[in-house]
């Protein structure tokens, strides 16, 4: 018999993991507190951009496999039941608020039949798939929790789920296990790790795998600090020790740092964890990592004031790039946006253009002035600021663009753009960690 599935939560992860599994067969039925996201659902359309999720996600509601809902009793027939929410940043402190991990589990309790299996995928503290699963045992002692987190990269979010790098689930019994093998099964088949864990070690790969990232992320930004102190090119020396297999060359690309909906508030919740564990100072040099992330974005405000002037009343920035990365239109904790908002409170009249993120953008910072198109982004411009590497952005004609701007001054915060090409257009080029 095939095994049914339930997603509990529909927000970024639920809804590329509800459309995922049913693509591999499974009857799926995800469940959403939110009547309008399920509505968007439910007519195949998505309430946000991620590429192919769209196309992916249309076509199997056309099978009748997938469905979505509010109602919680609509998972009474799933066997395996998967918890996809958010644990954003507590608002008094570093911690992870559980809120809706906790409250998605009470929810389901009542509903769940026989044998059925809870599986986490949320990021959470360590000790948390035990707490849950001690509460389960009272209010559903007929079922069991297991937890497997997620690896998603925002832009490859489908394969990310279709075909990842590992597969990672932690257990307590051999029956958990082999329900998730048999959900995976088609996974498994084509040859993905597959790594058995204890409950807490679960819950450590992702925050310890995030950690990790960021640690790369902010050491190569570091050694920007020095190169551009002792007229060094970071991006000579990214490449050269990555070529070391000990290093590889994956995340050393010098910039303004990282952002996004995970790397900033996974770091200060392990932080906070490691603190009520009695192990804070394994974690200490993460406050350093946090830091140096911080301070990537001051030291573009840095570079602008030092070129234009330390009062920006009179002057127009032009913003490239409002998501935290490229093919998303997540704006969460965006080094990009932050740096926007932080140069118009400074006084300067701030454009920004983003091909996906501007609306996301505008519920965040809707005093900041966004345009659809570039050309309108950086007419009359000062300075131009490309903080988000998409593509277009690389594909800019610089003679064009000069044309249009007041001043010819380009900082690049990605060190992605042909500095030669835009050089011999008669633009100052700055880039992060490069003094030629």
């Amino acid at each position: 018999m095939t095994l049914k599935l339930s997603v509990i939560g529909c927000g970024y992860l639920g809804a590329t993991h509800a459309a995922c599994m049913s693509s591999l067969g499974f009857e799926v039925v995800g469940v959403d507190t939110d009547q309008s996201k399920v509505d968007l659902l439910s007519r195949g359309e998505l309430p946000f951009y991620e590429p192919g999720l769209d196309t992916l996600l249309a076509a199997k509601m056309k099978t009748g496999r997938l469905s979505f809902t509010t109602d919680f009793s609509a998972v009474s027939d799933a066997d395996v039941h998967f918890i996809c929410v958010g644990t954003p940043q507590s608002k008094d402190g570093l911690a992870a608020d559980l809120t809706y991990v906790k409250s998605s589990v009470a929810a389901i309790a009542p509903h769940l039949k026989e044998g059925s299996l809870v599986v986490g995928k949320s990021t959470v503290p360590v000790g948390t798939a035990q707490l849950l699963r001690d509460q389960l045992a009272i209010s559903a002692p007929q079922a069991d929790l297991a937890w497997n987190p997620e690896f998603l990269r925002e832009g490859f979010a489908v394969e990310d789920t279709l075909t990842p790098n590992r597969l990672v689930v932690g257990v307590v019994n051999d029956r958990a296990e082999q329900i998730l093998k048999e959900v995976y099964k088609p996974i498994i088949d084509l040859g993905t790790p597959w790594i058995r864990a204890d409950l807490p070690t679960a819950e450590l790969v992702k925050v310890a795998a995030n950690s990790f990232l960021a640690t790369k992320i902010s050491f190569i930004n570091a050694m920007a600090e020095v190169c551009e102190a002792a007229g060094g090119d970071v991006t000579v020396l990214a490449k050269a020790i990555g070529y070391d297999p000990r290093i590889g060359n994956r995340f050393l690309q010098a910039g303004i740092g990282f952002g996004g909906g995970c790397l900033p508030k996974d770091i200060r919740a392990f932080m906070a964890r490691a603190q009520e564990l009695g192990a804070d100072q394994a974690l200490e040099f993460l406050r350093e990592i946090d830091a140096i992330n911080m301070r990537a974005r001051q030291r573009v405000i840095d570079v602008v004031r030092a070129d234009l002037s330390e009062d920006l009343t009179q002057y127009k920035i032009a913003i490239l790039g409002a998501t935290f990365k490229p093919d998303s239109d997540d704006v969460r904790d965006s080094p990009a946006l932050d740096i926007a908002a932080q140069l118009q409170a400074a006084g300067a009249t701030v454009v920004v253009h983003d091909p996906k993120g501007i609306e996301p953008a505008r519920k965040r910072f809707p005093n900041l002035d966004y345009q659809e198109k570039v050309v309108d982004a950086v007419k009359g411009a000062d300075a131009i600021l490309h903080l988000t590497e998409w593509k277009e952005y690389r594909e800019l004609d610089p003679s064009v663009i000069g044309q249009l701007v007041k001043s010819k001054f380009l900082i690049d915060g990605r060190n992605m753009l042909d500095r030669n090409l835009w050089r011999a257009a008669g633009w100052r080029v700055h880039a992060l960690g490069r003094t030629d």
